[in-house]
């Protein structure tokens, strides 16, 4: 039942777009654009967000992280608080316990977002580890994809990994569409081996639980796990009991191609994964943003603590 109701909201939902096929001068669809108000009736009716209150919710929310003090806050801003709120569904409390464990989170693990290394995050996005194609999916959701076995261990740490996710989800939450209808994460599991599994200690598989599910300001809608094996079943149940019933209800294991299909057209996805969309690098798209939203998006990454005034010196660029 669950499958047809996802499939006929999907039908209507106002935020899809013709997506373009065989098209390789197409620019990375990286939307700053403010919600159409179609899309804002939608939010209205899916995650509570009301127009009428949205500002008074902001500053409650504002209000409530001061006076509570459960955490010492980095940004309070209404465009960085927007995000919590719509993540929770415009729920107050549950919006505040995500900005406090956001926060948290960063003092518990440091590593992933204080003296990060841009310039390895730059030699990442090169490499075909993930992939954030052009079209989003029939729900509008923006779609992450993670290529387990092109990691090269010696090549990037586990640390490196999930400082880039951080980085890419980052990026990706500039976009409102994609706060409202949130992101998919698919995993072609295709080449993982031994040895990227020994990575995965108890510590390493909570801090992926935290990214994915409590700690970003990101609403997961859907995770979809792509030939997996004895290998990733192992990983993957020291992460399991951590994972709440919401988030486990959206997980889906595929041995084959089809199956996916049944969540996610296939004309919206690249032809990697069968689909009709043109594959498109992550570097393409990352370079097509800073080409349109180069300074927003550095002032976004300033705001969030990133070496980027010191990145670019380093490499003679302005």
């Amino acid at each position: 039942m669950r499958e047809v109701e996802l499939k006929i909201q999907c039908m209507s939902h106002p935020s899809l777009e013709s997506p373009q096929k065989k098209e390789t001068t197409f620019k990375g669809t990286f939307d700053l654009e403010e919600p159409s108000q179609e899309l804002l009736q939608w939010a209205k009716e899916n995650i509570n967000e009301d127009p009428d209150t949205r500002d008074l919710l902001i500053s409650e929310l504002k209000d409530m992280i001061y006076e509570r003090g459960e955490c010492t806050p980095t940004r309070t801003d209404d465009e960085f608080l927007l995000r919590f709120l719509r993540a929770r569904h415009f729920i107050l409390k549950k919006a505040h316990r995500l900005y406090v464990n956001y926060h948290n989170f960063i003092q518990e693990a440091p590593e992933y977002f204080k003296n990060v290394n841009l310039q390895k995050l730059t030699e990442i996005k090169k490499t075909k580890m993930f992939n954030c194609p052009l079209s989003r999916d029939q729900s509008g959701r923006r779609m992450l994809i993670y290529n387990i076995g092109e990691w090269v261990p010696s090549d990037f740490s586990p640390t490196e990994l999930i400082q880039f996710v951080i980085f890419l989800i980052q990026i990706s939450m500039l976009e409102q569409k994609t706060q409202i209808n949130g992101v998919v994460a698919l995993f072609d599991l295709s080449g993982l081996s031994l040895e990227m599994v020994w990575y995965m200690s108890p510590t390493l598989a909570k801090h992926m639980v935290n990214i994915a599910t409590t700690s970003m300001p990101c609403r997961l809608e859907g995770v979809h796990f792509l030939y997996s094996s004895w290998m990733f079943d192992t990983a993957f149940s020291m992460v399991k009991g951590l994972v709440s019933p919401t988030v486990t209800d959206r997980i889906h294991f595929h041995n084959d191609l089809e199956t996916l299909y049944s969540h996610i057209d296939p004309k919206y996805l690249p032809n990697s994964l069968g689909g009709a969309q043109e594959d498109y690098s992550l570097e393409s798209w990352y370079n097509d943003i800073l080409e349109t939203h180069g300074e927003t998006v550095k002032t976004e990454l300033e705001s969030l603590g990133y070496p980027v005034k010191e990145f670019l010196d380093s490499i003679g660029t302005k």
